[in-house]
């Protein structure tokens, strides 16, 4: 039997089950409800003690930001009516928007902005760099606050805005202030729905209601995650499905209206159905990284990496993950996300140009490699990984390197990652991640770029200072011009260098219900979608 075949019977089935549990809902109260499929159950509610996307998303819902960024990646004003700078960029004042109310009914205060900043700034790159800058943060009234700097600071309004985890969220006084290594005791904030703590069940629901309290702005359109949050749902339910087959079904019955993720085999099936549309998620996509430890041999030798890019072949990674449709993935991708102001082809050739695995080989031994066992790490339980892991299995065999696969379950390489010990004693060589478009836009935030060694740098610990300095000068910047370029040359130095290897960029589909209308682009947020009457 096909595998496509055999997963729409195992849909049918997966949906029976499914189907028994939940009774349909009358048509007045579908109108109301909006019922998705998360990529994954929110298991961890406070969106600064972890980095996952589906925590970020739930945030979304339940709090707001300072400012948003819209979808040409600019931040606007949000919760912030306007704002001034004054002594040579060095005193920024904030005003904040009339109305502002968090779920308990308490009024939005300059003092809960500036703890609430305090509380994210020191668990983020750009909040860092923020707080190096800052003199002082104050709320001289209930309706502004202003940040007074040591020297400008040409990224505030992109600090403000932070979108990648962790998102820089507004909370009340009262949670901002407790420990930020502790989980908040409860979820208050003042978006657009507030949390319904009474009718979680974890593994399976979270259900958000209509915050009847919300004011959206009155200006601007709605455009990534910026303007007006208009709420056309009183209820929104996040419902885990026990496999892909079980969510297919649903979504083809009714059962559910959106579904974030579907898997690539569903995807004709789901695209074939005249009641659901597949559209792509976002142009952003996700990027694949190979992170080499840079403390042990082989990956200590910068000519050892080099091999490694120029033997490479982004597309082999990418079909691996999203398969073969050209839509879907993107080849000669460098460190940053296609189609974004820094993103550019300087140095690519070492990625584009025609591969020669017996030149490469020998270009191996001759850079410094003397047969070294080379430890792999991947996570066996997330599909995406751990087909990243096997393409880069596969290509150090063909290398010629002696190999050994790791594979584990994400907990346990998490883990292992941070252990800085040679390989044959717990640590290791190498492991494939990917990234959201969204944290690899520029230098400030890219994770996986930073290299100052074992103080600062990223796992791998790359201590590259010349790198660490090109970053630097990135962020002090005066103009996007002067900025671009400085990416440009960090993007021809890491050719050479080589902190990590860049494995190129998918893109993916969702899939929901064709009565629904102005789903937001990029991100799954539940504003401004509306069901057609």
């Amino acid at each position: 039997m096909l595998r496509r075949s055999f997963l729409g019977a195992a849909a049918a089935v997966g949906a029976a089950s499914f189907l028994l549990t939940r009774p349909a809902l009358a048509q007045s109260a579908r109108q109301r409800t909006l019922r998705f499929v998360p990529q994954a159950d929110v298991t961890i509610l406070d969106p600064l003690t972890t980095s996952a996307y589906v925590t970020r998303n739930h945030a979304l819902l339940v709090f707001d930001q300072l400012f948003a960024i819209d979808g040409d990646l600019r931040p606007q004003p949000q919760m912030v009516e306007g704002y001034t700078v004054e002594d040579d960029g060095k005193r920024w004042t904030f005003r904040m928007r009339e109305g502002l109310k968090f779920h308990d009914g308490e009024p939005v205060r300059g003092r809960d902005c500036v703890a609430s900043i305090r509380r994210w700034a020191p668990r983020d790159n750009l909040g860092q760099l923020l707080l190096a800058r800052t003199d002082a943060m104050e709320a001289p009234d209930d309706r502004s606050f202003t940040i007074r700097l040591n020297r400008p600071y040409g990224l505030m309004l992109a600090t403000l805005s932070k979108l990648g985890p962790p998102a820089l969220l507004i909370l009340p006084e009262r949670l901002a202030v407790l420990d930020p290594k502790q989980q908040l005791p409860e979820v208050v904030g003042s978006g657009p729905f507030r949390f319904n703590a009474r009718e979680r069940i974890i593994g399976a629901r979270v259900v958000y209601d209509r915050n009847p309290d919300y004011v959206p702005r009155a200006d601007g359109e709605v455009s990534g995650v910026a303007g007006p949050k208009r709420v056309h749902f009183d209820r929104v339910e996040w419902t885990t499905m026990p496999d892909p087959s079980t969510a297919a079904a649903a979504l083809k019955n009714g059962e559910v209206d959106w579904w974030e993720n579907p898997i690539n085999d569903l995807l004709p099936t789901l695209g074939a159905d005249r009641g659901i549309v597949t559209p792509l998620s976002g142009r952003l996509g996700t990027m694949g990284t190979g992170v080499m430890n840079h403390l042990h041999p082989p990956f200590d030798k910068p000519a050892v990496r080099r091999v490694l890019l120029e033997a490479l072949s982004q597309e082999d990674f990418m079909t691996a993950i999203n398969g073969t449709d050209p839509n879907l993935i993107r080849t000669g991708v460098g460190l940053f996300a296609p189609d974004t102001a820094m993103a550019s082809d300087v140095g690519l050739d070492a990625l584009t140009r025609p591969r020669d695995l017996e030149r490469s080989k020998r270009d191996l031994i001759a850079a410094g490699y003397k047969g070294e066992r080379v430890v792999l790490l991947a996570a066996g339980d997330l599909p995406r990984l751990a087909a990243m892991g096997d393409v880069m299995n596969d290509l150090l065999q063909r290398l010629g390197m002696n190999v050994q696969h790791a594979v584990s379950d994400w907990g346990s390489m998490v883990t292992r990652r941070a252990n800085k010990a040679p390989p044959d004693q717990g640590g290791w060589n190498i492991f494939c991640t990917d990234w959201s478009g969204f944290d690899m836009l520029n230098p400030a935030v890219e994770q996986v770029l930073r290299c100052g060694g074992v103080q600062t740098g990223f796992f791998g610990w790359p201590d590259l200072p010349q790198i660490e300095a090109m970053r630097g000068a990135w962020i002090e910047a005066p103009d996007e011009d002067g900025r671009r370029k400085i990416a440009h040359d960090i993007q021809a130095l890491a050719m050479q260098e080589v902190p990590y290897l860049p494995l190129g960029q998918y893109l993916s589909r969702t899939a929901y219900r064709d009565d629904l209308r102005d789903v937001v682009k990029n991100l799954s947020v539940f504003w401004n979608v509306r069901r057609a009457s």
